[in-house]
């Protein structure tokens, strides 16, 4: 049997000002969102200190007024005990008599607590954060007392089910990562076309391949259409990090493409800025960025004008152009193959244009099997940057253009079977989540939704599978 309460009745928040000591050092506290926990944020002296500030104790449950309703809550730490907060931090005692405190402490790890503090929160846009009787005047069901602890027992076993699947399924999809990346260093070894070779001896061997495009290369210097760079260094035996196979040719990476970097606006980022103007809403052509690397997302695009675009003439992006990042994520690939809008490139980028009959999926994906390769070329104390230089510089297996071919298409096959591993392991995903929703069902007994009084019940509470109990 459930009974009806109000925040306010289980939750009593309390308050310990303090005078600060102007020489004596304080730890301060912030919460991070997403139930990830209670944190030191810094430590300063009084003096420094200009807000009121109200100490904590171990063991208080404690909230931020203004990011509560993203799940900024959690309990103080041992070694945050006797740290300071100002005013825009709740913490509570837990009235006992309504609600044990470690029953009330599983269920704030659930959404059950998240869409309280959404309820309880109001404000204009950028103030948005808890109001005291929006929030202990909500009205929640809960079971009797003599109830609590075996929904407390039947919880603690549903979430350890639940983290035991999570877990299993964070393998699963880290085994397929793997594989998917044994796939790739296994195309640009040869490994994934030893049959083909062996069924296909008189193909033309890649080094003739590679005069081709070197003479094509000669050829659009000569034309103007690229410019003439310094020779690239002979490749040592020491430098080679694996044998080829028979057939197959080292080079280097700046001997197959043309490497370009960042606007090309006279080398001044002042007439950039003067020109360019990034939209969030779609204009006529995409600002390529170093964030599109995580996410082909239209959402995460940025756009520019007409205008902007003609006068980046030089760092227009075409169809087949690979781009790599330079700095942050150095070595991080995106290949350019939806065409639908005009594109450009952004800063610390560069743009690899590969020139000749050399396979554009080959480069792109010889380049996402070489990541911990690439990065061993970078520098810098604090930001990792690679250069231009060393990306041209880089080795390149190359096979011929038939046994590319081959091996593009070997890699798209096995992939395919990778995204349907994939699709397997989100839907026992799901299957864990819809098992979970009747795993609480069963343990808070009749369901319970909300209703026009804004009662809160069982139908509302999910289980966040990866966090740990708080207590």
């Amino acid at each position: 049997m459930a009974r009806e309460l109000q925040i306010g009745d289980l939750l009593k928040r309390i308050k310990r000002q303090i005078q600060l000591i102007d020489n004596q050092d304080y730890k301060l506290v912030t919460i991070k969102m997403n139930h990830k926990g209670v944190v030191l944020r810094e430590i300063k002296k009084g003096a420094e200190i200009k807000s009121n500030m109200y100490e904590v104790k171990e063991g208080d449950f404690i909230l931020s007024g203004i990011d509560a309703r993203n799940g900024a809550f959690g309990i103080i730490p041992p070694e945050l005990d006797g740290a300071v907060v100002t005013n825009d931090f709740w913490y509570f005692e837990i009235d006992e008599t309504a609600i044990s405190k470690k029953l009330f402490l599983e269920l704030t790890a659930t959404t059950w607590f998240d869409e309280i503090c959404k309820r309880g929160s109001d404000g204009t846009t950028q103030r948005i954060r808890l109001q005291k009787d929006k929030f202990f005047n909500q009205r929640v069901f809960l079971p009797e007392q003599d109830q609590q602890e075996s929904l407390l027992n039947k919880l603690l076993s549903a979430k350890g089910s639940a983290t035991d699947l999570a877990e299993e399924i964070d393998r699963q999809k880290q085994l397929l990562i793997q594989l998917k990346q044994s796939i790739l260093q296994e195309a640009i070894q040869g490994k994934l076309t030893q049959e083909w070779r062996r069924q296909n001896p008189d193909v033309e061997p890649a080094s003739e391949l590679l005069k081709r495009i070197k003479a094509e290369k000669e050829n659009l210097i000569k034309e103007n259409k690229i410019k003439k760079e310094k020779p690239l260094s002979p490749i040592s035996k020491d430098e080679v990090p694996f044998e080829l196979p028979k057939g197959w040719v080292w080079c280097r990476l700046g001997d197959i493409l043309e490497l370009l970097s960042d606007y090309h606006a006279n080398g001044s980022y002042e007439i950039l800025k003067k020109h360019v103007e990034l939209f969030d809403e779609e204009d006529y052509a995409i600002m390529l960025r170093t964030t599109n690397f995580h996410t082909k997302s239209r959402n995460s695009y940025k756009y520019i004008s007409k205008t902007a675009y003609e006068f980046l003439e030089k760092s227009k992006v075409f169809e087949g152009d690979v781009i790599m990042n330079k700095i942050a994520d150095p070595g991080r690939v995106f290949y350019v193959d939806d065409r639908n809008k005009p594109m450009s490139l952004a800063m610390n980028l560069f743009l690899l244009r590969i020139h000749g009959a050399c396979n554009k999926s080959y480069v792109y994906n010889y380049l996402k099997a070489s990541y911990e390769y690439i990065y061993s070329f970078t520098g810098g104390a604090t930001t990792k940057t690679i250069t231009k230089d060393a990306v041209k510089g880089l080795l390149f297996p190359l096979p011929s253009a038939r046994e590319q071919e081959v091996i593009i298409q070997k890699i798209e096959a096995l992939i395919e079977k990778c995204n349907s591993l994939e699709a397997e392991i989100i839907t026992s995903e799901q299957h864990a989540q819809m098992l979970m929703k009747a795993l609480l069902k069963e343990a808070f007994g009749p369901s319970q939704r909300l209703d026009s009084e804004n009662k809160l019940g069982i139908e509302d509470l999910e289980i966040e599978q990866q966090g740990a109990s708080q207590l």
